[in-house]
């Protein structure tokens, strides 16, 4: 006779670990984790991101509140640690003081830990000290968000298990990893090493992806890096940043107000010469105008070398072709330089991105004096006999500034 043969407590009890108390299958409890998973990434970028650490929405109390709980059960991260590593990643971006740099540690370490880079971050005084204002302060940040912050992720395993059952425990699993893998890992990784970028911006930022889908928005990191202050990632017509999607919809219910969008730069006429509208729009579209200038630069190179059978390290020079020799690594300064001697073209498409750079970094001159110097500029593209050059300038002598 086996113990408690007669009662159907053992049975119900194998049942209840196998599925739960919802007894879903295994793809319905698939589905519930997409879910909840989602919740938490719409919790990192609208309330951490660009809420808190930005300042470019308003949310209202209750939503933020619920936020503040959720990222509490489900990631155990504080509101001041992460709002002060990423305004320390945007104050010192692509040095060595950046808490989670791929150009610094590694496209590897940042993928695969982090998290633990964000760890270590969160324990630097200094860094919750200069970059933490203006983070939520009241009892409960105090007693139950800071000092137990352990206590949100174990009660989201229990009720993951009371829940799914085994299924359960799998499922907290992927939780505890999604934003780690996603955020730690593939934003600050990825989104600083590979992609296309809209922007010239002076980091390595990168957009992952024209459809911010999986992770809120946050794939469209170029373009962020560009406007940090702006609520909407998404500035081309083909990009999708379903982040300000959920932010409209709050906006219509009265629960979120972004403050800043993106400023658009368009095209009108061409005008005889180079004015101070031209200026204006110029600096306040730079990256955008700078990106431009890439995508010529790019394609002269592309001109020069297709019939000619040139090395892999001189092709590699392409990369760095368009970017402020400061951001130039040291082994690439000698495969820049080959590309410039071997080709007077883009050597002049060098020489002139740096000139024109320099009309928003010279300080002290008027802006009669730099209007004049981008007259100067453009008279000397249009006349160098380089056609992408010409081009250029031609459409520069076109933008105009539009908010």
């Amino acid at each position: 006779m086996t113990l408690f043969s007669d009662s159907p407590l053992p049975a119900a009890l194998i049942d209840w670990l196998a599925s739960g108390l919802l007894n879903l299958a295994w793809w319905q409890v698939l589905l519930v984790g997409l879910v909840l998973t989602h919740i938490t990434i719409v919790s990192v970028t609208l309330y951490l991101h660009r809420h808190s650490a930005h300042r470019a929405l308003d949310l209202h109390p209750a939503v933020k509140h619920f936020f503040r709980f959720w990222l509490w059960m489900t990631t155990g991260m504080g509101t001041k640690a992460w709002t002060a590593i990423h305004r320390k990643h945007h104050a010192k971006c692509e040095q060595a003081e950046d808490p989670h740099s791929p150009q610094i540690h590694g496209l590897k370490k940042v993928m695969w830990q982090g998290a633990e880079l964000y760890r270590a971050e969160a324990k630097n005084a200094e860094t919750l000290s200069r970059y933490g204002h203006g983070t939520p302060n009241d009892w409960m940040e105090r007693n139950v968000y800071e000092r137990h912050s352990v206590l949100g992720v174990s009660l989201m395993l229990v009720i993951d298990v009371l829940l799914f059952g085994a299924l359960g425990a799998a499922l907290w699993a992927v939780q505890m990893v999604w934003i780690p893998f996603w955020a730690a890992g593939v934003i600050n990784g990825v989104g600083h090493y590979w992609g296309y970028r809209n922007f010239e911006a002076q980091d390595a930022s990168t957009n992952v992806s024209p459809w911010g889908l999986i992770v809120g928005g946050e794939e469209l990191h170029n373009n962020h890096h560009t406007y940090p202050t702006s609520a909407k990632f998404s500035v081309k017509p083909y990009e999708f940043d379903i982040g300000w999607m959920y932010i409209t919809i709050l906006n219509k219910l009265g629960l979120a107000h972004p403050k800043k969008t993106p400023p658009r730069l368009a095209y009108g006429a061409v005008r005889p010469v180079a004015d101070d509208q031209t200026l204006e729009a110029l600096i306040a579209h730079r990256y955008e105008v700078m990106a431009s200038y890439a995508r010529h630069m790019r394609a002269v190179f592309a001109q020069q070398t297709e019939a000619a059978d040139v090395s892999g390290a001189l092709r590699s020079a392409r990369r760095w072709l368009h970017r402020d020799a400061e951001k130039v690594p040291p082994a690439a300064v000698p495969q820049l330089a080959e590309a410039r001697a071997a080709y007077p073209a883009l050597d002049k498409m060098v020489t002139m991105r740096e000139e024109l750079r320099q009309l928003w970094l010279t300080t002290g001159r008027t802006r009669e004096q730099l209007v004049a110097d981008l007259q100067a500029w453009c008279h000397h593209a249009e006349e160098s006999g380089i056609a992408a050059l010409r081009d250029f300038s031609l459409k520069l002598r076109a933008v105009k500034y539009a908010s």
